[in-house]
């Protein structure tokens, strides 16, 4: 091994002259590479390659020294010609390989033109620029340069200074003074930002975001740093300008296509052959929002608005532009509130359309996303996801899973892991289930590597740190990885975390240990089948693995830190040492053509996959060729084979939108000239498809989607076309179906059983499960993909995949028929099951059947037992009760013997226990129960006093402490029934059964207070039915309404055991229930002959629908309620009822139909549709435009209709009727009904001109004079109602909070111990006694106040008001105001710890200035904080834009430029033949 050593600085002549000694022999073939070490005082803040060169430049950023070293770092000097300690930046020529320069703090800077070897200096007008955007280069003109200066005003004495940016040009690289371009700039670029861009631009266009200069030198100050702060004139002035003679004669205003409205730029940069520019609508401006528009242009002067799926706007500094293919681009978009996850969206060719490509990316907070393409191959590109999205916004550490696309996106999948280590021994989960058992690699949000994540030039070879489970795990608990087929299959080459990197066209591979010090490193010349270590002659902390960026070189350089006792250091103390490895001295042999092999990249199913029209391969070495490439600065070339033409090699055509497998008309389509003279012309036509542009694929082999075709002329304009219908008649009656989460599939179990599967909204279905006998069908409650088939047998079918495929596992123990739910799910776990069987029941008097329940961490897999004779287990952790996630509750009986179908006889209790760590630690909470239940983030126990055999209520938030549930005296309600509903406004909703006899059951509605322990009555005679089921509906998507049915004759049901049954509506959440306004005349224009005072509109509730999910509203078409009932003093029955519609969420009514039907939302309320209720039918009444006007669908076959149903979220134009023939009533029919072209123009929803789209921002407050719902006015994006077309995505609701409202009597409720009395006034309960008041105070409090008949409803955010809740005030004790000194220490304390960290910022970043975010919605203005800060320094306020600058460096295009159906019941997952009441009634002499 030869090795040398070197020192910086004087001592590296002296070594030069040791290396001139040495003899030749030395540079002969080795059996070791050659070393060589060198010492630097401190780790660069950049080093980077002369591209295709052995040039290497390494920048010292703490001393301000830039090293040169010109033989791939074997030997380094400190550059010539620029003064020492001066070097601020080091930026390399993007689109030139001899040019650098070196920008320092002042106004002389430095060039080479000879790749380091002399400098020459330049004198600019300005020190530079303290954002990312200092230097912007013309990709076609080298010498073209844009340069950013920072210009700063001073504002006197103490106060500091205010800064702005200025942009200069050179059109000789500095070789003369720059001249001034634009002030009051963000960003500058050419329009040739990117090599891709068309030649046919103009060199000259240049375009600028910038803002009009301040009018005085007064207001400069205050705007600049009204700017600084995101105030409303950096949303008002903020544009984007061009220029096609750098601002001389020609500036003209970039409109965009809007006009005036083009305000609020936030950021221009090039992505491929795409320029992208985002703007936000002023926050003054009308129906302003913080959500973004994108605009995109591919010729430098149309701009095309960029489309993404309703609901995902961008929003600033939520959007990250990843790594883009030649042919679209790609945009993540952050989707959660703590910024931890995203989108990814892929568009079209020319930029303008988005669709999902995938979901829950992971992202960190400055915007980095886990995204990377693999160099040179096509398509291939690896992603890490956050599988527990919803845990992580709950505070849980993220679980990451790596995916993997072959097709740009078009698809992801898991990796596929090594089923053995790199020793041979088998990895320690089922490989075969990729699910549980897959690869997981690190990436770019945690890089530990200069460069790229995973791969080089060399083809098909990628690397990777990672593990196999699961999910990821730690950095120090991972493994090293490798694949040589572009990521298709991969093995273990290393047991620990390394830094690698690839030579010689990946002939040579190099790792070194990446997770303490070492002195060795690893290669391996065989694709890493082999490897050997090569001794370092130093133990360092590896810092940096790199080499030449093509990898076509055989020397690389290891970059690391000494101990700090390392006898290694040199005499001045430096400890960071570059070694330089060169395995050239080896002495290989040069490869020949039978050395190579033709390796096609993306073999999928063994063969050669086709993406954008052909195959791509590459000649690369064989693995076991004994020789190396040597071909340095000659990157590997892929060659393309054309390929068929298929679906996938076309997309939308202009003026058409993907709607499914489909492109659909967006827009009246073009005439071409001298078509369509006479009205029954026809024209030549698009067929909806473009060949993407670039795709080479062969049409002559392949089909030919672009083909025009013949239209008539009238189709050329905005009219409606035909609904369609599909009948399938199913061999049996279905029982039960279920649409998959977000999804078009959807299975449905029948009488024979069987499940049918549609993948198509039911257009077409097909059995699944390969035709087993099913006895049960259950949905995932929390991960809507999946889908569990339980059979007579322990075998469970199963998918994970919304029905893609299905696969078994085999349950521990045979289904129970015990009346016990099967399977019980983890909501953020969703391998995680339990399972209840049953042991010895097979015979009917068997002594010891009972109940045994085995849970799960793997989807079946592997089961461990949890307890026997149990009623219930289920997992205790919920969505919002946040728990340890390992905990089981188990509703258990005491004695574990006999039979557990006569527990009962026994008299042996029911015990709840809880356990923890998955059961191991058990623990008694109460000796005997009725039930319990979990919901939101309430825990409920019926607890049974075994002395009084009376009844408590135990109520917890965190599984372990429980509070007895306080109810008024003198109620009794030891001994009843009681049944939750759910309710998601902080507060628990609890009927609680007070006439139970058969036929005339009903009872009393409480509220309770946020931790659910004190009740008070919220509403008498509250109906309800045998089985403990309550009318009683929340309006989904609007809190606060609620729907009851009451017992309007409470003494004469009593004894006749007929109710007469009243409507009321709440919209206060119980706080006030009041009769519903009837309308004024009836579907046909007659007025009601009900006149009396007690005249509303009642309506049929929650226990006579034959499905559950049939409810009311809708969770998508906001305001909107579909119900039936009839206008008098009291309830009719159902079949002499009508059907009746709300827009405004209950507060004004009218009828639509006569007769009873039943009804469903579509694409979010657009689409209203009616079928018969009462009879058989062969049609369907349907609205387009909610009710105004209606018609009638004809299907042809005349069938009792049992149910309407579309996907869950109510967002499609498809539905299916499931109903009977009258003469065959045990076979199912189902009419699969398409109103998909009944319009083909997609709604407009237009943020930045809300004007002028199809959208209405409404307020359920609207006409009413309840102006508030809860405290807030919030507005709803809303479909204005007459408009023809139809809305896709799904809406994001609300928009926003318009403001927060004063206190009214409507945002408070009785107190507890109170109920309302006939006049509505809060009165005692008779025999109750007030709460005490509550004495204590908090630490800021100035006075407590006594308790009064009300308070104040749990949910409501109002502000000021009335204060119903306070009564007399009483000073706290001890308190003393704190004087204006406190205050101002308070207020000034962040702004003084903000600039302890500005001064370190500034001083790193060698100046000061900088621009703050734009504020969120409802932040309001900044003026008052203005004028605050206009007497604070400039160096403190100086902290945020150098933290910002921060975040500019990061090497993302674009981003760099700016910072760089849940359940729809009322109850929860309660099958349709159980009891809804938590508690039965309950007979004391059992």
């Amino acid at each position: 091994m030869r090795s040398t050593w070197r020192l910086p600085l004087g001592l590296s002549l002296l070594v030069a002259a040791c290396l001139s000694l040495l003899p030749a022999a030395a540079v002969a073939a080795s059996d070791e590479p050659g070393l060589s070490h060198t010492l630097f005082d401190n780790l660069p803040a950049r080093i980077f390659y002369f591209d295709d060169t052995p040039v290497v430049m390494y920048h010292d950023s703490v001393s301000k020294n830039v090293w040169r070293s010109a033989d791939e770092g074997k030997g380094w000097k400190v550059i010539d010609g620029v003064p020492h300690g001066e070097a601020m930046m080091l930026v390399d020529h993007p689109f030139d390989t001899k040019i650098a320069f070196i920008l320092t703090s002042g106004t002389t800077h430095y060039r080479t033109m000879n790749r380091g070897e002399s400098w020459q200096s330049f004198v600019t007008a300005l020190a530079p620029s303290i954002s990312a955007n200092t230097l912007s280069f013309h990709a076609n003109k080298w010498d073209w340069i844009l340069f950013t200066g920072q210009s700063c005003e001073e504002m006197g004495g103490w106060k500091g200074r205010v800064c702005h940016d200025e942009t200069f040009y050179t059109k000789d690289a500095f070789a003369s003074a720059p001249k001034p371009l634009l002030s009051y700039t963000t960003r500058c670029i050419f329009a040739h930002d990117k090599k891709e861009y068309p030649k046919y631009v103009a060199d000259e266009l240049v375009y600028c975001v910038a803002s009009e200069p301040p009018s005085s030198a007064d207001s400069s100050v205050k705007n600049t740093l009204t700017s600084m702060l995101g105030g409303s004139r950096t949303l008002r002035e903020s544009r984007l300008y061009s220029s096609t003679d750098f601002f001389d004669q020609d500036t003209t205003f970039v409109d965009l296509g809007i006009g005036k409205e083009a305000r609020g730029v936030v950021g221009i940069g090039g992505v491929q052959k795409y320029l992208v520019t985002a703007l936000r609508p002023s926050a003054g401006s009308e129906g302003g929002s913080s959500e973004m528009v994108l605009y995109v242009t591919e010729d430098g002067k149309t701009w095309s608005r960029a489309l993404f799926p309703h609901g995902h706007g961008l929003k600033e500094s939520a959007y990250t532009i990843v790594e883009s293919t030649p042919h679209s681009i790609l945009v993540d978009v952050n989707s959660s509130p703590s910024a931890t996850s995203g989108t990814l969206f892929t568009s079209n060719s020319n930029g303008t359309y988005f669709v999902r490509s995938l979901e829950n990316t992971n992202r960190n907070k400055m915007g980095i996303v886990d995204f990377e393409k693999l160099v040179s191959v096509e398509g291939v590109a690896i992603v890490n996801t956050v599988s527990n999205p919803e845990a992580v916004e709950a505070g849980e550490e993220k679980h990451l899973k790596t995916k993997i696309t072959f097709d740009d996106g078009g698809r992801w999948s898991l990796i596929q892991a090594p089923s053995v280590d790199d020793e041979g021994k088998k990895v320690k989960c089922d490989t075969s289930d990729i699910q549980t058992c897959s690869l997981h690699l690190h990436s770019v949000t945690q890089p530990h590597n200069y460069g790229r994540v995973f791969s080089s030039t060399a083809p098909g070879l990628v690397m990777g740190v990672g593990s196999v489970g699961d999910r990821l795990l730690p950095y120090d608990e991972c493994d090293t990885f490798l694949s040589t087929d572009a990521g298709l299959t991969w093995r273990m080459v290393d047991d620990g975390a390394n830094k690698y990197e690839f030579g010689d066209q990946g002939s040579l591979i190099v790792m070194v240990e990446d997770e303490e010090p070492t002195d060795t490193l690893k290669y391996s010349f065989d694709f890493g089948k082999t490897w050997k270590k090569v001794e370092l002659d130093v133990k360092i902390r590896a810092r940096l693995l790199t080499t030449i960026p093509d990898s076509t070189s055989l020397k690389f350089i290891l970059l690391g830190t000494l101990t700090r006792r390392s006898k290694d250091k040199g005499s001045n103390g430096e400890r960071h040492v570059v070694v330089h490895l060169d395995f050239d001295t080896l002495g290989k042999r040069k490869c020949g053509n039978n050395d190579m092999e033709k390796w096609y990249a993306r073999t999928l199913g063994g063969k050669p996959d086709c993406l954008m029209g052909h195959k791509q391969w590459f000649m690369r070495r064989k693995p076991d060729a004994d020789c190396v490439v040597h071909e340095k600065f000659k990157d590997p070339v892929g060659i393309e084979e054309d390929c068929p033409c298929d679906d996938e090699d076309y997309e939308c055509d202009y003026n058409f939108a993907p709607d499914g497998d489909e492109c659909i008309p967006v827009g009246p389509e073009t005439i071409p000239e001298g078509s369509c003279v006479r009205e029954d012309d026809k024209f030549k036509g698009s067929s909806g498809f473009r060949l993407i542009p670039g795709n080479t694929c062969d049409v002559k082999r392949g089909i030919k989607k672009d083909e025009p075709v013949m239209k008539p002329c009238h189709a050329a304009k905005e009219t409606p076309g035909l609904i369609t219908h599909q009948v399938f008649t199913f061999p049996g009656f279905v029982i039960d179906q279920a649409y998959f989460g977000e999804s078009k599939t959807i299975v449905a179990f029948t009488t024979q059983n069987r499940v049918w599967q549609s993948s198509n909204e039911g257009f077409s279905w097909n059995q699944v499960a390969n035709g087993a006998h099913i006895v049960a069908m259950t949905m995932h409650a929390y991960s809507k993909d999946r889908a569990y088939l339980i059979t007579e047998s322990r075998t469970v079918h199963y998918t994970t995949d919304k029905g893609n495929s299905w696969n078994t596992f085999t349950a521990p123990n045979d289904p129970n028929s015990l009346g016990i739910p099967l399977l019980d799910f983890h909501p953020l776990r969703p391998d995680w099951l339990i399972w209840t069987g049953q042991q010895s029941c097979s015979e009917t008097d068997s002594t010891n059947c009972r109940a045994i329940a085995f849970y799960t961490k793997d989807n079946g897999r592997n089961w461990y037992k949890v307890d026997e004779y149990v009623r219930i287990c289920s997992w205790g952790r919920d969505k919002k009760l946040r728990i340890d996630e390992k905990i089981i509750f188990c509703e258990s009986y005491r004695d574990k013997k006999g039979s557990q179908r006569a527990v009962y006889a026994n008299n042996n209790p029911l015990q709840l226990v809880a356990g923890d760590y998955f059961y191991s630690n058990k623990k008694v909470l109460f000796p005997s129960i009725v039930g319990f239940a979990t919901f939101e983030e309430y825990m409920v126990v019926a607890e049974i006093y075994e002395a009084t055999r009376a009844i408590g209520l135990k109520v917890s938030l965190n599984g372990k402490d429980f509070a007895l549930a306080r109810f008024p005296p003198n109620m009794h309600l030891e001994n009843q029934a009681y049944t939750v509903l759910e309710s998601t406004t902080d507060s628990v909703f609890l009927h609680v059964t007070t006439h139970a006899d058969p036929g005339s059951e009903w009872g009393s509605l409480f509220k309770s207070n946020s931790n659910g322990t004190y009740y008070s009555p919220s509403l008498d005679y509250a109906n309800r039915n045998a089985k403990g089921f309550v009318d009683f509906e929340k309006m989904i998507g609007l809190d606060g309404i609620a729907v009851m049915n009451i017992v309007s004759n409470p003494e004469e049901a009593a004894l006749s055991g007929v109710k007469k049954l009243q409507t009321r509506i709440t919209h206060n959440d119980g706080g006030r229930w009041k009769p519903m306004t009837p309308p004024t005349k009836d579907a046909l224009g007659r007025a009601y002959d009900c006149t009396s005072a007690n005249c509303a509109l009642h309506i049929h509730g929650y226990t006579e629908r034959k499905d559950p999910r049939a409810t009311y509203s809708s969770p998508s078409a906001t305001g909107l309620m579909l119900a039936v009932g009839n206008v008098g003093e009291s309830l009719v029955p159902y079949t002499d009822s009508d059907t009746f519609l709300t827009r405004d969420g209950g507060f004004t009514w009218q009828e639509v139909h006569k007769d009873a039907h039943m009804w469903e939302y579509g694409d979010q309320g657009s689409i209203l549709i009616l079928a018969n209720d009462e009879e058989v039918t062969d049609h369907v009444s349907y609205t387009l435009n909610e009710g105004l006007t209606w018609q009638d669908y004809t299907f042809g076959e005349r069938i009792r209709v049992r149910s309407i149903i579309t996907v869950p979220m109510d967002t499609s134009r498809k539905f299916i009727l499931f109903g009977v023939y009258p003469d065959k009533p045990d076979s199912t029919v189902a009419v699969h009904l398409d109103f998909s072209s009944v319009t083909n123009v997609k709604c407009n929803l237009d943020l930045a001109n809300p004007n002028n789209d199809d959208f209405e921002l409404w307020s359920p407050s609207e006409e009413r004079e309840e102006q508030c719902l809860f405290g807030v006015q919030a507005l709803y994006h809303r479909r204005i109602r007459d408009r023809n077309c139809y809305i896709g995505e799904r809406l994001p609701q609300p928009h926003k909070i318009e403001k927060n409202c004063p206190c009214t009597e409507e945002d408070f409720e009785c107190e507890f111990n109170y109920k309302r009395d006939s006049r509505g006034d809060c009165v005692l309960v008779d025999g109750a006694k007030p709460l005490e008041s509550e004495e204590t105070c908090a630490w800021d409090q100035q006075f407590w106040y006594e308790r009064t008949n009300m308070r104040k409803v749990p949910h409501s955010k109002c502000v000021g008001g009335l204060t119903l809740d306070r009564g007399y005030a009483h000073a706290c004790p001890g308190h003393s105001s704190h004087g204006w000194f406190f205050w101002a220490t308070m207020t000034v304390a962040p702004f003084l710890f903000a600039g302890m960290a500005a001064v370190w910022w500034i001083r790193r970043r060698g100046g000061a200035g900088g621009r703050i975010r734009l504020p969120e919605p409802g932040e309001g203005g900044n003026s008052g904080v203005v004028d605050f800060l206009l007497s604070v320094p400039w160096f403190i306020i100086g902290v945020v834009g150098a933290v910002v600058s921060r975040f500019k460096e990061m090497e993302i295009p674009f981003v760099s430029d700016r910072l760089r159906r849940s359940s729809r019941g009322g109850y929860r997952h309660i099958h349709l033949e159980d009891d809804a009441q938590l508690l039965q009634d309950y007979d004391d002499e059992e």
